[in-house]
């Protein structure tokens, strides 16, 4: 039904407005009232409140929506996101009641109020298409963004975390956590001035690798026999070695350079010392025991052993001095024992690899490998140790296996320590073969867990080519 004059009071028709203007000479102002149009009252209320009309949006109402949509997100279904959908999802913001809906009444144009939007019937879905995009697109951002924090995610776990192993050492007073890491350091730093060169053998005019390689296989039995610590043995084949390269030695006095070694290394490693006799019987009688303890001190000489002992140590040290040779010895060595050797190494690099007694015992048979060997001599003790304990993990285990932690200990990688590793691997191979068999003897026995009797993991080997 048309509207009439006296139902609009006020009501100017901003057509009739621009057609009409103001009269000139200040005349009275003649309106056109439309017969299709409501009154702003009506309008204002019927924006305001629940729209009645499809065609009417308030542009203000639904700006605040959106952005209380982009503040807070709703949780992304399962159902796919598409156009279609999206405006679904943003209909529902806006629910029409339908007793309120009038077919015949029209929305005002767009020029006559600045809030309101005119939308035709025909147009409904395809408005509802357009606030779709903004919808999708947030929806679509959210959704990459949970995908990114669970691609990071992802990539926290797949670094491995570096253990703390020895925090269950903290109240443990011998095994100084606080100062172990420093100790260690400097360990590294004193290794390679503590090692016989690599070529020392080239000064030697009698002897040569050969029969170093027979002397400490040999002194691994007598080692053995005698049931000395392990620290014993690696001490005595380092002063074998430092002598050596500063003292040239006819082979008739090799294997007494040998036992001599070996009992200033028990002076300094052992409680219950084995007496110079039991030396002498092991030799076969072949040296007196004025010749023992001629060359005891010659070694101890070299090494400047009494510089480092303490007073008890250095008391029975002088009881031993009592020949010149026996002084030689001590003198050439320049009296030094304090020295890293692979042991030192090998004990903290288990702890890092949180080794069992199997892997333990396969560890110092790999490196008791190298001890006879004089090509192992070009690689410091501390990459001896750790690459024993990474082909150990590979021969007992079937597969490559070197943890974060201990690389951070080591500090070596894997890739450095595939040389010495390939090299282990072939003396491993050949250990029960040959005239040096020592170490595989010693390590085919029950106290020893069988390790020798392990397959070698020859696919080390193989990885290099």
């Amino acid at each position: 039904m048309a509207g009439s004059d006296e139902n609009n009071p006020g009501v100017i028709g901003h057509r009739n407005l621009q057609e009409e203007g103001f009269r000139a000479g200040g005349g009275k102002l003649v309106s056109g009232i439309g017969h299709n149009r409501r009154a702003l009252s009506s309008i204002n209320r019927n924006i305001i409140g629940a729209p009645p009309y499809p065609c009417a949006v308030n542009k203000n109402a639904f700006s605040e929506k959106q952005a209380d949509f982009n503040k807070k997100p709703s949780i992304p279904v399962h159902r796919p996101i598409t156009r279609k959908f999206a405006a679904e999802l943003s209909n529902k913001q806006q629910v029409i009641p339908e007793e309120t809906k009038k077919p015949g009444q029209l929305a005002p144009k767009p020029s006559e109020f600045e809030d309101c939007t005119i939308i035709d019937a025909e147009d409904e879905e395809e408005s509802s298409d357009f606030s779709a995009p903004m919808f999708v697109q947030h929806t679509e951002a959210m959704l990459e963004e949970i995908d990114r924090m669970e691609e990071v995610e992802m990539e926290d776990i797949d670094d491995e975390p570096v253990f703390d192993i020895d925090s269950c050492d903290k109240k443990n007073s011998l095994a100084v956590v606080e100062y172990i890491d420093d100790l260690y350091t400097n360990y590294k730093k004193a290794e390679s001035s503590s090692c016989a060169s690599s070529n020392y053998m080239s000064q030697q005019s009698d002897i040569n690798e050969r029969m170093r390689g027979i002397l400490i296989d040999w002194l691994i039995e007598v080692h053995y026999k005698f049931e000395l610590m392990d620290e014993t043995l690696y001490l005595t084949v380092n002063l074998i070695d430092r002598f050596l390269a500063a003292q040239p030695v006819v082979r008739k006095k090799l294997q007494l350079v040998g036992v001599t070694a070996m009992l200033l290394a028990c002076k300094y490693e052992e409680v219950s010392v084995p007496v110079v006799e039991d030396f002498i019987v092991i030799s076969d009688k072949a040296y007196s025991r004025k010749e023992v303890l001629e060359m005891v001190y010659i070694i101890t000489k070299s090494i400047y052993l009494l510089h480092f002992l303490n007073d008890i140590i250095r008391f029975r040290i002088y009881d031993l001095l009592a020949c010149l040779q026996e002084k030689l010895m001590i003198n050439t060595l320049q009296f030094n024992l304090s020295i890293p050797t692979p042991y030192v190494f090998m004990r903290r690099f288990l702890k890092a690899a949180q080794a069992d007694k199997k892997l333990e015992l396969l560890s110092f048979f790999m490196i008791e490998l190298c001890l006879v060997e004089y090509e192992t001599l070009k690689f410091p003790p501390s990459l001896l140790a750790a690459a024993a304990i990474y082909t150990a993990q590979c021969t007992h285990y079937g597969f490559k296996q070197w943890s974060t932690t201990c690389e951070w200990h080591t500090s070596y990688s894997e890739e450095q320590l595939q040389e010495c590793s390939r090299l282990m691997v072939n003396f491993h191979q050949n250990a029960g073969s040959g005239k040096l068999t020592g170490v595989h003897r010693k390590y085919s026995t029950s106290k020893y867990g069988y390790a020798a009797k392990t397959d070698p993991a020859n696919f080390l080997l193989e990885a290099r080519y």
